[in-house]
């Protein structure tokens, strides 16, 4: 038998909302049952925002720094920052240097946050704007913060587009559309499909972590 040579498939938005009717027992009858099936995709990939990391909403973004300003208002589709290194040009060589993230308690309980110096340590801010938020303030015009920002997920606005997930989470957005339309529309299967649901999520999430060797030594005091 022949391979079909082809790895393009790529459902769009109502071919998902036909899926996940059908797992439901029910029919895609009419423009509300697509309008209802939409909105519970993009409350799903809230949901999802909210559970933890997704690998592929990951892109690094760089803000350069203006002497004596500590806070800087980011887009407001990003939701969260990962890490932040300073990159510092010194006679044409560049350095990275790692800084540390803060609590809001801790930020607030800094003294004197406008003491100008090399930034060590940032805070976000999570408004629906964030705000980046460093200290010490910066001392120059020329350091440059680069930062790995996690970004919300393309909405599901038409019937045509396709959504913003790679391959291997379809099966996992397939079965969290049908449990939200159960929950809506067929009450009898809700707990099949939560089951589901979640059992495809942590498939797909097994899936999408980094992978780094690491070592664990014991630890031994002398005496």
């Amino acid at each position: 038998m022949a391979l079909s040579g082809s790895t393009d498939f790529e459902p769009n938005v109502a071919e998902f909302v036909e899926e996940a009717f059908e797992r439901c027992g029910l029919e895609l009858r009419t423009g509300y049952d697509l309008k209802t099936a939409r909105r519970s995709i993009n409350l799903m990939l809230a949901e999802w925002a909210n559970r933890g990391l997704n690998q592929w909403t990951i892109e690094q973004d760089t803000q350069t720094v203006t002497q004596g300003t500590a806070e800087y208002t980011l887009n407001s589709n990003v939701i969260d920052i990962l890490d932040v290194v300073l990159r510092r040009t010194t006679n044409g060589e560049q350095t990275d240097i790692s800084i540390d993230r803060l609590s809001r308690s801790s930020y607030l309980n800094i003294p004197n946050k406008t003491t100008q110096s090399m930034p060590s340590q940032w805070f976000l801010d999570k408004l629906n704007s964030p705000v980046l938020k460093v200290w010490p303030t910066p001392e120059n015009s020329t350091d440059i913060l680069v930062f790995n920002k996690m970004i919300r997920m393309d909405d599901a606005d038409s019937g045509t587009n396709t959504m913003d997930m790679p391959f291997r989470f379809y099966p996992c957005f397939a079965a969290g559309l049908a449990y939200y339309i159960a929950i809506k529309r067929a009450p009898e299967k809700v707990q099949l499909l939560k089951q589901i649901y979640e059992e495809e999520f942590d498939r797909a999430m097994s899936t999408d972590e980094d992978k780094a060797s690491f070592r664990i030594r014991p630890f031994s005091s002398l005496r």
